[in-house]
């Protein structure tokens, strides 16, 4: 063969020739593929290689199985590469405990939060919103702060021949409120207002709140508590606002037997009670010093008021007492932080308590903390200032409760003092 069909096309001058640009080297392609500029390209520069010479620079595969850019190639090695994904780690590497720990954190977080709403929407369920205030007419405006009627009744609804022996209720039919507070909640403070039963009060007009009807005032005055048996909340409301001049802005009630489930549900209440009395009608029977109440004791201590000289009086102050350290004993970590403890509690007490059609939880809570901060010292506890009696009925300071009520209003530290 010539020297010049097996290594490319030389010159037959004698003379080199000058330096030509060498041909790019490529894979042979089948002759049908063979195309330049549209046209069949010949037998051209074919140099016998064939397939022998494949460097696979036209496929990309210089450095194993994949070229640059595909998954699995690996540089510096000439077999085939793994073609499939790393291992997130190697063997023997520790774990990633911040990671951990983030991601626990975060599932702990979740749970809380699905837990706290969870309890938020059953707890609002159970709530008895049953005291309508819009039935109140001709009602004084609201000051600053939040003014929260709480009355106990002597409600017997619901309790078996045993529950009232046990707690000493009696069998009498209907309900009468036993006691009624004021608790304002503010700026500079919270105070606690009793009003005594046996309070001397007008009877205003009034709407009635399953009627409709309008009873004109007639100047009928009688006992506080007889509103609340004339016509429920609606009536109480309107008269205490009528007599006072200040508005009420949430009612909450709370009867006998659910007073009794809160405590036992709470675990007692433990209380200071400074001078042993006993009272038959009540059941009451404590000696002095501190010790806890169950529900009945509790009960009976609140009810008190045949063994004081002051019948009414001492009563209302052993009522703020008690509501005070009840309601700071329900507040506690111990309490809030424990759902074994937390869920009968709140059980007993939104299946007891019934409020207007618009409180809310916040509110209920926030009821509850100042009253807790009021047992703490920050706050006053005091009666309605009383001059004087009438037909058995104790009569209001009428010049102290008008400063009171001017305080209250405008949310000023309470300066007056009460009986």
């Amino acid at each position: 063969m010539d020297d010049r069909d097996r290594y490319g096309r030389g010159s037959e001058n004698a003379q080199p020739e000058g330096a030509r640009v060498m041909r790019h080297v490529q894979r042979p392609t089948p002759p049908a593929q063979r195309q330049y500029g549209g046209q069949q390209q010949g037998q051209g520069y074919d140099d016998g290689y064939g397939d022998a010479y494949d460097s696979g620079y036209n496929t990309g595969q210089v450095y194993g199985q994949g070229g640059p850019g595909v998954p699995g190639a690996r540089r510096g090695q000439g077999g085939q590469g793994t073609g499939g994904p790393r291992p997130a780690t190697r063997p023997g590497t520790p774990p990633n405990w911040g990671r951990r720990i983030r991601i626990g954190a975060l599932v702990l977080v979740i749970a809380i939060l699905g837990v706290s709403i969870g309890t938020y929407f059953w707890a609002d369920g159970k709530l008895r919103r049953e005291v309508d205030l819009s039935k109140v007419i001709d009602r004084p405006a609201a000051g600053k702060g939040t003014n929260y009627l709480i009355v106990g009744s002597d409600s017997r609804d619901g309790m078996s021949a045993a529950d009232k022996k046990k707690l000493h209720t009696g069998s009498a039919e209907g309900k009468r409120t036993d006691s009624m507070i004021i608790l304002h909640v503010g700026d500079h403070g919270d105070t606690m207002v009793s009003l005594p039963r046996d309070s001397n009060v007008t009877i205003p007009s009034y709407k009635g709140s399953d009627s409709g009807k309008l009873y004109p005032n007639t100047g009928r005055q009688t006992k506080l508590n007889a509103a609340y048996a004339e016509d429920g909340p609606e009536l109480l409301v309107r008269t205490i606002e009528y007599n006072t001049g200040l508005h009420i802005d949430h009612y909450a009630e709370i009867g006998f037997d659910g007073f009794a489930s809160i405590v036992d549900a709470v675990g007692g209440v433990q209380l200071d009670i400074p001078q042993a009395f006993k009272d038959k009608d009540s059941g009451a029977d404590f000696p002095a010093g501190k010790q806890t109440l169950n529900g009945s004791q509790a009960l009976a201590f609140v009810r008190t008021r045949h063994a004081f000289a002051a019948s009414d009086l001492q009563r209302t102050k052993n009522q703020q007492k008690f509501l005070s350290a009840l309601a700071s004993q329900t507040a506690t970590p111990s309490t809030v932080l424990n759902p074994f403890k937390l869920y009968p509690v709140m059980g007993a007490g939104l299946d007891t308590v019934i409020v207007d059609k618009d409180m809310s939880l916040w509110n209920l809570a926030s009821m509850f903390w100042a009253m807790k901060g009021v047992q703490g010292g920050d706050g006053k506890q005091m009666n309605m200032p009383i001059s004087g009696s009438t037909g058995g009925n104790l009569v209001w300071d009428k010049t102290k409760v008008k400063q009171l009520v001017q305080e209250l209003k405008d949310d000023d530290t309470v300066t007056v003092s009460g009986n």
